[in-house]
């Protein structure tokens, strides 16, 4: 067989790529040209308007994650085993001492308790370390014209025109993540309008460098969500073998006698409240993994990210920052998450046996996941990737 065919369709699989980016980028001037009036409309002067989007390119990567976000996709053991980790807890203890004075009044003036607020804050950024690097002006004008919601992500796009069309941030320090959040406790841009307050006095409502406008702004928006400093957002529960939890949701909340008179009791056996705010049975991984009963200070939580997985990270981390325990009850899956220390031991692991994946920092990438496969088909497991207990034992055994 010839070869000419095959080298026509290397070359033309080649222009393939550049032709797809010329015409994204195309679209994207277009949809650009479209948006300044818009923009105006929404109080965006079109001199800002012109100079923070005249080197504007699309990041077609955001596209991709539009439907991928860890809360919905990953097994809930995996999730909270890296966001609530012993590391997590150590340092948001740490937080609690050296922060205590600004938490303190923070707490006075919005009822919000330092453990919630210093929770939200270690979940978001880990305690300012990860505010994500993605400059937040690219990824809101590709989402503004490209893919799904693009109207919710204009409103993002042209409220961050005025946040630094109003000074309170410089552009070059406005990243974040793939989708506009950014700052110590991770605010979508309108969210900053609204509800983003100047603690610390210096006339800037400054998330980014600014920790007690951050702490201060994150117990707000608590505040206005609903939050009571005279409630708990819940606790672990056990149920009596049979119940029927057909009612069970966040969103169905009973009296805590009702929930007491069907044999529902404490997850160390003792009984409910015998008064209490209505409480929602929520049963994240079913009736075999743990099982919860929560207030509406958890629909609060909720609403700072809608996701009952990312609602448990944040309330259980507070409740260890208080010195709770782990909950009681195990996940259902004989195949446990790892904690970010274990992350990195299986990549330093993988590293050993010969991988290049870069420096062990706990994240799990395309590389590391390849990697894993690789040893998982060597070790006789499935090779699917996935960083759990059993890859990681597998791993330390094949050392020994």
């Amino acid at each position: 067989m010839s070869s000419r065919p095959l080298l026509l369709a290397a070359a033309l699989a080649a222009l393939s790529l550049p032709l797809s980016a010329a015409a994204d980028e195309a679209a994207f001037a277009s949809c650009l040209a479209k948006l300044r009036g818009e923009a105006a409309a929404k109080g965006v002067h079109g001199e800002t308007f012109d100079t923070h989007t005249a080197a504007l390119a699309p990041d077609m990567a955001v596209i991709g994650f539009l439907d991928a976000q860890p809360e919905f996709v990953t097994p809930i053991w995996d999730y909270l085993a890296a966001l609530v980790d012993e590391e997590r807890v150590a340092d948001g203890r740490a937080m609690l001492t050296q922060w205590n004075e600004v938490l303190a009044e923070v707490e006075r003036r919005y009822g919000v308790d330092a453990e919630t607020v210093v929770a939200v804050w270690g979940v978001e950024s880990n305690y300012g370390r990860n505010f994500g690097s993605r400059p937040l002006l690219t990824s809101l004008s590709t989402l503004s014209c490209f893919g799904r919601r693009q109207a919710f992500f204009r409103g993002e796009f042209f409220t961050t025109l005025k946040i630094l069309q109003e000074g309170h941030v410089a552009p070059e320090r406005l990243t974040g993540s793939w989708a506009g959040a950014f700052g110590h406790t991770q605010f979508m841009p309108s969210t900053f309008m609204r509800l983003a307050v100047d603690f610390d006095g210096d006339g800037r409502r400054d998330l980014i460098d600014s920790v007690p406008d951050a702490l201060a702004s994150t117990a707000n928006f608590l505040a206005r969500a609903g939050w009571r400093s005279d409630l708990r957002w819940g606790f672990e529960v056990r149920l009596p073998r049979g119940m029927d939890t057909a009612d069970a949701g966040r969103r169905n909340k009973q009296p805590m006698a009702e929930w007491a008179a069907r044999g529902v009791r404490r997850a160390d056996g003792s009984a409910l409240p015998a008064a209490g705010a209505p409480a929602g049975l929520m049963l994240p991984a079913g009736r075999e993994g743990p099982a919860f009963l929560v207030t509406r200070n958890f629909d609060a939580l909720y609403s700072y990210n809608a996701a009952e997985s990312y609602g448990l990270a944040i309330a259980h981390l507070s409740d260890r920052l208080r010195g709770g325990a782990p909950f009681a009850t195990a996940w259902p899956t004989d195949d446990p998450g790892l904690s970010r220390a274990e992350r990195r031991e299986l990549q330093r692991l993988l590293i050993a046996r010969g991988h290049d994946i870069g420096e062990p920092d706990g994240m799990i990438g395309a590389r590391t996941r390849e990697a894993l496969q690789r040893e998982q088909a060597a070790l006789g497991l499935p090779a699917d990737g996935r960083a759990g207990q059993r890859a990681l034992q597998a791993l330390r055994a094949a050392a020994r």
